[in-house]
């Protein structure tokens, strides 16, 4: 054996110790393309689409009638302050109305340990509105993140744990909750001392 056929022989076995590394990270479920659990996560998928689409219209729907609640208060509002009523009549409605709507957003911070702002409100709304549509759909949430983990075991994080299942879990309404365990989240009353 001359020197370059060592070299193109070690050379060799350092690329099949590559694609035997690179075999082993595959999933096996993967190379079969014919596999049930893989059709299955496509129909789930396809479903929980379905189920997202429908929620986030029906909170859309939601924001949009605060919205007109807003404008029509705001008008009665501007209505009595000038023509019917004055403002050393309405000032005092205006200020317990403003305090009402700041303890409600003070509410929704302690029942959701999320800021009180459009995003937060959407969110939360969202997640209440898919948890329904889950029951009543019938969709089985738990076989759905579970093909998700045993088809694609290395692209699942948090962040896409938190979309697949956007719903809270039985009592802890502070935790977060990856795969495995239930951690304290990062919110204030946590960053205490």
């Amino acid at each position: 054996m001359d020197l370059n056929s060592a070299e193109r022989e070690r050379d060799f076995n350092r690329e099949v110790h590559v694609v035997k590394a690179v075999r082993n990270l595959i999933p096996l479920t993967l190379s079969n393309p014919d596999n049930l659990r893989i059709k299955e996560l496509e129909e789930m998928e396809e479903w929980k689409d379905e189920i997202d689409q429908k929620a986030e219209s029906l909170v859309r729907r939601e924001l949009w009638c605060g919205l007109g609640y807003l404008l029509v208060q705001t008008a009665a509002f501007m209505r009595l302050t000038f023509w019917e009523l004055s403002w050393d009549v309405m000032e005092p409605i205006c200020f317990y109305l403003t305090s009402a709507y700041f303890m409600a957003g003070y509410t929704f911070f302690l029942r959701t340990s999320k800021e009180p702002s459009f995003e937060g409100f959407f969110q939360s709304r969202f997640a209440s509105k898919q948890k329904r549509l889950f029951e009543d759909q019938n969709f089985n949430i738990q076989r759905y993140n579970e093909l998700r983990r045993a088809i694609h075991p290395y692209s699942s994080s948090l962040s896409e744990e938190r979309k697949s299942f956007s719903s809270p879990l039985g009592g802890c309404k502070r935790t977060r909750f990856d795969q495995a365990s239930c951690q304290p989240c990062n919110c204030l009353l946590y960053k205490r001392g």
